[in-house]
């Protein structure tokens, strides 16, 4: 199945000119500073290209409807275990802390209690509200300080009042979605080894008009949270996890929610994610929400608390930020020399590998590599007179796969020739564009739990050909922001922040020699098709991860000595490898990608809502 097309660029003019006030105005002249007119002028368009499917047309019709809600009042889930809401309030205009309270005596799963903590002792009029509802419903609990403690300090007078065996973290101005609780409650009655569930989220404007930017985020990613927290609302954790921590620490104010994910997702047995947007995060001039440059104190102290997670965890990195505003960079370094494997197989084309082996001299500055090149039945004597130039240089060694062509089978032939630590496989149709590009992929590789690395791949024209691959794309698997300007970063950044996938390609990847032994390599019975989806995916069922790192760039001059499926014989194999992968990854399939939320499409490749039953004719209007 084809992977449809974007929406070329276009920027909705209306929904920018609808959005201008001076306070927009105002917040635009201070991102303009920072990015500068080049790279303001490329999140301008990002942020305000049109929707392939419209949030304000998808939302409407994903909310539970009544008699959904009305179902799981009734569920024997509501006598599952206690869930505690912990809410630090300071100066919550009353509104917003009415709206806050009501979506919590909204949820419908009853066994709850809401823990307010009053930080704000000289505000009557808070108090008055908080009085009335604690009041109306004993399930709610307040405690009024005699001043206030900050928002580390505040919330953990919070965590002190849970009761429940399990606490979720409610900011005072956000909103509870009404099946919020009942959610949760159910992952934990499935689940009961978790400690720790999180949802998706959305935002909303202060008034409440608007639903927007939606976050449909992945199952539990370690590396993408080292990137970004993208855990941070709804977070749930069992009350004694968050004791067992101690809780926030002020001295991360700003960043202390993402301190306190980082050091619960160390500590805990099982991390279970929620695809439901069970969370709106309320957007106003304060709130980080709305305004990230105007709270670069956080983004500091994000950054500190990731320095201080890998010092916990015993893994060496160095932490930066990006130039977007809250995700930041790890890293690596490389511990010693280990000797790197460069596998490329080759037929013909030898100014499509003399390009590639060019690349590699002139961008490497690792010292201890070797070139491994499997010939694979040329016939031109240009390329037998290159192999012979080739054959003078000590650190290439070139070796003759005589059989058909078979992908995967070369790949292991080739590799049973390696002396490396660590495999670099390589097509002969790339072009190294970064320097220091092994060093990178090393770094990440070398870490304990990691398998493979792949890498960021352009086409000629500086367009993305792979940003990491997703099962279940296309029907099979298919790579991510195909065609998407390389300038941008994609949704939530994800095109160019490392975060670990369900596979990368094989074009450019790097896997430790004893992973690659571990799993039997490349299966053979996949040619040509899917071999490489195949291989990260039993990397991964071996317990290890599969990394995407874009900080490593090369172009691709995809399937350029292959050729394309444009006979009978490749049209009937393509299909066996298709029926092939099928069955042995039929449970993937169905079930979906972990690393790809069940709301997003699965026939196109920029993470785009999936449409929702009888909204076709609404999102084609």
């Amino acid at each position: 199945m084809p992977q449809e097309k974007g929406t070329g660029g276009k920027i909705e003019w209306r929904k920018l000119m609808s959005r201008l006030s001076p306070y927009m105005i105002k917040k635009g002249l201070l991102y303009l500073r920072h990015y500068g007119p080049k790279e303001f002028w490329i999140r301008l368009q990002e942020r305000l290209e049109p929707e392939e499917v419209p949030y304000d047309v998808w939302y409407p019709a994903y909310m539970p409807d009544e008699t959904v809600l009305s179902r799981q009042r009734r569920s024997t889930v509501k006598n599952g275990v206690k869930i505690s809401i912990a809410v630090p309030a300071f100066r919550t205009p009353e509104a917003y802390l009415r709206q806050m309270m009501d979506s919590v005596l909204a949820q419908t799963y009853p066994n709850w209690e809401l823990c307010i903590v009053n930080g704000s002792p000289d505000d009557p009029d808070m108090a008055r509200v908080l009085k009335e509802y604690a009041g109306r419903d004993k399930r709610i609990r307040v405690l009024d300080l005699s001043e206030n403690l900050g928002i580390a300090g505040n919330s953990n007078q919070a965590l002190k009042m849970a009761a429940g065996e399990f606490t979720g973290l409610l900011d005072h101005d956000d909103l509870l979605a009404p099946n919020a609780l009942y959610e949760t409650a159910l992952a934990v009655r499935n689940h009961p080894d978790c400690d720790i569930v999180y949802t998706d989220e959305d935002k909303v404007t202060a008034d409440l008009s608007e639903h927007y930017q939606p976050h449909l985020k992945p199952d539990y990613n370690p590396d993408l949270l080292l990137s970004n927290n993208y855990i941070c609302h709804f977070f749930v954790a069992r009350t004694a996890l968050l004791r067992e921590t101690g809780g926030f620490r002020e001295s991360f104010d700003g960043a202390q929610d993402y301190d306190l994910i980082l050091r619960c997702t160390e500590k805990a047995r099982e991390i279970v994610h929620i695809p439901e947007i069970l969370y709106h995060w309320r957007t106003h001039r304060a709130s980080t929400a709305d305004n990230p440059a105007s709270k670069m104190y956080a983004y500091e102290a994000g950054r500190r608390a990731i320095e201080e997670h890998l010092l916990r965890t015993g893994v060496q990195g160095t932490v930066s930020h990006t130039p977007d505003y809250g995700f930041y960079r790890v890293k690596y370094p490389v511990h010693g020399q280990p000797l790197v494997s460069i596998v490329i197989p080759n037929k013909d084309e030898k100014e499509t590998l003399k390009n590639c082996i060019d690349s590699i001299r002139k961008k490497t500055t690792y010292p201890n590599y070797e070139i491994l090149i499997a010939e694979n039945n040329s016939t031109t004597d240009e390329i037998f007179r290159y192999y012979r130039e080739l054959s003078k240089e000590p650190d290439i060694r070139l070796f003759r796969y005589r059989k058909p062509f078979n992908y995967s089978a070369i790949n292991n032939f080739a590799v049973s020739h390696a002396r490396g630590e660590y495999l670099i496989l390589l097509n002969n149709d790339i072009e190294v564009i970064t320097p220091g590009w092994i060093e990178e992929m090393l770094g990440v590789c070398q870490r304990p739990g990691t398998g493979a690395v792949g890498v960021k791949l352009l086409y000629e024209n500086d367009t993305i050909q792979h940003a990491g691959i997703v099962v279940g794309i296309g029907g099979i698997a298919g790579n991510m922001f195909v065609d998407m300007p390389s300038s941008r970063s994609g949704y939530l950044h994800k095109a160019s922040i490392i975060q670990d996938l369900s596979a990368v390609t094989a074009a450019c990847m790097m896997v430790r020699r004893d992973v690659y032994t571990e799993i039997g390599g490349f299966e053979e019975k996949l040619a040509v098709a899917f071999n490489d989806v195949d291989f990260c995916l039993r990397i991964r069922k071996a317990g290890y991860l599969v990394v995407y790192d874009p900080y490593v760039q090369m172009y691709h001059l995809e399937s350029r000595t292959r050729g394309a499926e444009d006979n009978e014989a490749k049209v009937r194999r393509f299909q066996s490898e298709i029926e092939f992968f099928r069955t042995r990854w039929i449970d993937i399939l169905k079930k979906g990608d972990p690393y790809y939320n069940k709301n997003l499409s699965l026939t196109k490749w920029n993470y785009s809502l999936k449409a929702l039953p009888g909204m076709e004719k609404k999102v084609t209007e």
